[in-house]
């Protein structure tokens, strides 16, 4: 039986990809700030899920995050699908800085601790993350979610070198969607090509099972994203891109 981790399984693309992961027969362990809410998950199939609190942000979640593991009796697979983004076109300071703290601080906190878990318990798995194709420019009407996505982009990319070099067998899967329909985004704004979260989620899960490197969702965006790529810097920051 394959084991699977999960922060950020409460809601959205993190609780669609954990009901995948749990009808395709593995034992999952799901975490999320409300432990209250992954208990429907945890009804339909008891003897395979186990539930923790963890909130990325706090200075206990490595610790909450190893008894997880422990809990769920070992990590194959850890998937990180929690995160914030909104818009900030009028550069709220602390909105800027919460985005900061948890892509990057809470992030970079949770990964890391998956990394050195399998590092230390056989050098084998699979680190499996929601970033965003907003990383690949940075984007006026979200600064710092843009910028922590470029972040984690990188991190990522970092990590899977790191993993070669101290001969580890990890893969990683940098899953970058575009605009997707979940709580993140039900601000009354009108979003392009959004994509409903079941689809979406039905694309993660066959690029984790695939061990993809880095998985754009979906077509559109893939063409989108190539043609930001040949953007000059002195013309991209001249577009008045909106929402």
């Amino acid at each position: 039986m394959k084991r699977a981790i999960i922060i950020g399984a409460s809601s959205g693309m993190g609780k669609e990809v954990s009901q995948l992961l749990l009808a395709d027969g593995w034992h999952i362990g799901i975490a999320a700030r409300r432990k209250e809410a992954l208990e429907e998950l945890r009804t339909k199939k008891p003897d395979a899920v186990v539930t923790a609190t963890i909130d990325v942000m706090s200075e206990d979640a490595p610790q909450r995050l190893e008894q997880l593991i422990a809990d769920n009796g070992g990590m194959d697979l850890f998937f990180l699908a929690s995160g914030i983004g909104k818009q900030n076109p009028h550069l709220d300071q602390e909105i800027e800085l919460r985005t900061v703290a948890t892509n990057g601080m809470g992030f970079t906190r949770m990964v890391d601790t998956a990394f050195n878990w399998f590092a230390s318990h056989g050098g084998k798995g699979q680190i499996a993350v929601i970033s965003s194709i907003a990383g690949v420019k940075g984007l006026g009407t979200a600064p710092s979610y843009s910028a922590t996505k470029a972040f984690q982009n990188t991190y990522i990319e970092a990590l899977q070198q790191l993993a070669h070099m101290r001969h580890l067998d990890i893969s990683f899967t940098d899953i970058r969607p575009g605009f997707v329909k979940t709580d993140l985004l039900n601000d009354g704004k009108n979003y392009p090509l959004l994509m409903s979260k079941e689809k979406v989620s039905q694309q993660i899960f066959k690029a984790i099972k695939q061990q993809r490197s880095v998985k754009i969702i979906d077509w559109r965006y893939r063409i989108l994203v190539f043609f930001w790529r040949l953007i000059p810097r002195w013309l991209w920051v001249r577009l008045p891109i909106r929402n």
